[in-house]
């Protein structure tokens, strides 16, 4: 099998402890938890009542239109 190199041009991620690589690390350093209450709808028929949401997510910082953010 031959072996292919790969080039790693660039660090980024978006998840619930931060949307740019510094904040998730400080974070996750911090020991930051990405899970809470949900508020964004009645979760009363639900079992669970927590969820680890994106926070401050603008699609549009990253090139996106309305329609492909969609």
């Amino acid at each position: 099998m031959e072996l292919k190199r790969v080039v790693v041009t660039g660090l980024g991620t978006i998840n619930p402890l931060g949307n740019n690589v510094s904040e998730y690390f400080a974070n996750l350093l911090a020991g930051v938890s990405g899970a809470e209450l949900i508020t964004s709808f009645d979760t009363t028929l639900f079992k669970t009542k927590f969820a680890c949401l994106v926070k401050n997510y603008d699609p549009s910082a990253f090139g996106l239109d309305r329609k492909e953010a969609r």
